[in-house]
């Protein structure tokens, strides 16, 4: 058992291991989904508030209108007093009455959704802060990524370079080795064809100052024919 559970700790291991390592993999794209998720949330809570304060402007509405009705019923109440009408008084009292039953619950509703408005406002305001900032860091992010991704393309491009302009300058090394013996060569001919054209002329002067006989030609040969024939 001791083993069976090493190995399957090892498997978890290895599982572990493979989703770290998707999730390295795929960072800036599970940031730019985190992002896009916050700012939907974000708009969410901007629709419940935009909600509520439309919900806390009817409640002052209403609250103005009873203060305005409560109001008007006081002045009838008085009326009815200062006319000796006592009955009618109480019953306009009773009116009054019920609006500012009325009016508190509608001031407590009021003043509810007044305290929802400010906390929803600053969180609201927190979380657009928030998200800036994210945002901009994500921007940074992206472009150290960027950097990074191009020096590294940099370094292995260099890396692989090595070998291929090792490989080529041995190939301009040996190109100029052939050039050189090719133009030795070339200087020796030249050398020899120079030398061979000295010797050549200086044959020719003696030849017209008679030291060297003309070979070759006619009279040599007679006169060659004649010693022999002589002797």
């Amino acid at each position: 058992m001791n083993v069976w559970s090493k190995l399957l700790t090892a498997v978890r291991g290895g599982v572990h291991e493979a989703g770290e390592a998707v999730v390295d993999s795929q960072a800036l794209r599970i940031l730019d989904q985190e992002i896009r998720d916050a700012d939907q949330e974000l708009h969410r809570s901007r629709e419940a508030l935009a909600g509520i304060m439309a919900k806390q402007k009817l409640a002052a509405e209403q609250v103005a209108k009873l203060q305005a009705k409560v109001a008007e019923y006081e002045q009838y109440a008085l009326k009815a007093l200062d006319a000796g009408n006592e009955a009618l008084a109480r019953e306009v009292a009773e009116k009054i009455a019920n609006l500012e039953v009325s009016l508190n619950s509608e001031r407590e509703q009021a003043d509810a959704f007044t305290a929802s408005v400010a906390q929803l406002r600053k969180a609201v305001s927190q979380a657009e802060s928030n998200i800036k900032r994210l945002k901009q860091q994500a921007d940074t992010i992206k472009a150290t990524e960027s950097v990074h991704k191009a020096q590294l393309a940099v370094s292995q491009r260099y890396g692989g370079s090595q070998a291929k302009m090792h490989t080529a300058l041995e190939s301009l090394e040996r190109i100029k080795r052939k050039q050189a013996e090719r133009g030795a060569r070339m200087e020796a001919a030249a050398e020899l064809a120079a030398e061979a054209d000295v010797d050549q002329a200086l044959d020719q002067k003696l030849r017209e100052a008679g030291i060297v006989a003309e070979s070759g030609s006619a009279d040599s040969v007679l006169a060659r024919l004649k010693g022999k024939a002589g002797n």
